[in-house]
């Protein structure tokens, strides 16, 4: 069954474009007004509504308010820009509107797009769940404050014990501070004990070659040739640590090298000989229990991902993670742990399992599978 779009402009390839793709039934109207008259008047619903950013006599932003209160449910508003930057995408989603394209879009992906923004966003619209300030359900706050505070009294005097010997093996401070992401992408600091030799950031760049979610490929280059032949962006604009590339180049240079989001090194020569056995035993996790109580986070949920990891967890079919709590312990945990090497791609879909199925329940159940995954071999 195709999708009912309504594409207020006259940008004649886009339209060409949208017009021959099976997929989709195509509602034209050159303006604003023209297209409010047209849905007052037949009281159609479309599936979505497609619109350039540059409207003659109108802000398109004024368009989508027009329009929105003919509906009786949410629809969702995507615009269409001969380019955008980060300040505009930020700017356009904090106007509630749902996505941007340049012009002449992949019209799969964007098929692809529209149905997930129908079955996931039909209660709120998208910036609402981008944006607002996730709260965490009363029993869940209850259980975590109940949890953590128990479990700080009765670990107190191993906590003493694992300090001093911290301190004893190596200098520098025994906890170990980091900005981490949270629910909704909300930065905060980490706390763990420290069980790498100080200054181990630093050295992280010299030892990627060792990460095993990661695997030697020849680069490729960041130009799209089809971009390039176009004369325009091919697909959605990415802005990764402040570079533009386009979504196809992207997944295709991350296919080609497999290159993760995810670092993780086996048998890290920064870990200490404490560090060793506080990170085989999760006793280096433990600081998180006062992250609980201060409400950055949950007992169990999505781990909260360094900044480096987070920003390249911003595609379509991740950042779902994100609308689940963070969490000491979580799904893939309890189901990857002490099994060997596991794809980001395997980790990121654990995750996402959980932001659609969390329960107390479920929390409850792998709580109990996370005792076990303690005593297993492998360090997660």
């Amino acid at each position: 069954m195709s999708l009912t779009l309504l594409y207020i402009g006259r940008h004649t390839p886009t339209i060409e474009k949208l017009g021959n793709y099976q997929g989709f039934h195509l509602i034209l109207e050159e303006s604003g007004f023209h297209a409010f008259s047209r849905l007052k008047a037949t009281k159609i619903c479309p599936d979505a509504i497609l619109a350039e950013s540059n409207l003659p006599g109108a802000r398109v932003t004024d368009v989508m308010n027009h329009l929105r209160p003919l509906f009786s449910e949410p629809v969702p508003f995507i615009l269409i820009s001969d380019g955008y930057n980060r300040e505009d995408a930020v700017k356009w989603l904090k106007e509630e509107i749902q996505d941007a394209y340049t012009t002449e879009p992949d019209v799969e992906k964007l098929e692809k797009r529209i149905l997930y923004l129908k079955t996931h966003f039909k209660k709120d619209n998208y910036s609402k769940m981008a944006f607002a300030e996730y709260k965490t359900p009363l029993i869940k706050r209850t259980f975590d404050i109940l949890a953590a505070g128990t479990a700080l009294l009765l670990i107190s005097p191993l906590l003493l014990l694992i300090i001093i010997a911290i301190r004893i093996e190596s200098r520098g401070k025994v906890y170990y501070t980091s900005k981490r992401v949270g629910t909704g992408y909300r930065i905060f600091n980490f706390y763990k004990l420290r069980s790498m030799s100080t200054g181990a950031d630093a050295k992280l760049k010299d030892l990627k070659h060792l990460n095993q979610y990661a695997s030697d490929q020849t680069e490729t280059e960041a130009e799209c040739s089809e971009c390039a032949r176009l004369g325009h962006a091919c697909s959605p604009v990415l802005y990764i640590e402040n570079q533009q590339i386009c979504e196809r180049q992207y997944l295709k240079i991350k296919k080609e090298k497999n290159s993760a989001a995810f670092i993780k090194i086996k048998d890290d020569p920064r870990i200490t000989r404490v560090g060793k056995f506080i990170r085989n035993t999760s006793i280096d996790e433990l600081p998180q229990l006062i992250n609980i109580i201060k409400g950055d986070m949950s007992v169990v949920g999505n781990r909260p991902l360094p900044l480096y990891e987070a920003e390249l967890l911003t595609s379509d079919q991740w950042v779902l993670r994100f609308l689940a709590p963070a969490g000491l312990t979580g799904l893939w945990q309890t189901k990857k742990r002490g099994k060997g090497k596991m794809s980001d791609d395997e980790r990121k879909g654990l995750d996402n399992k959980y932001a659609l199925n969390y329960s107390i329940l479920r929390d409850l159940q792998i709580i109990l599978m996370t005792i076990p995954a303690l005593f297993q071999k492998e360090n997660v």
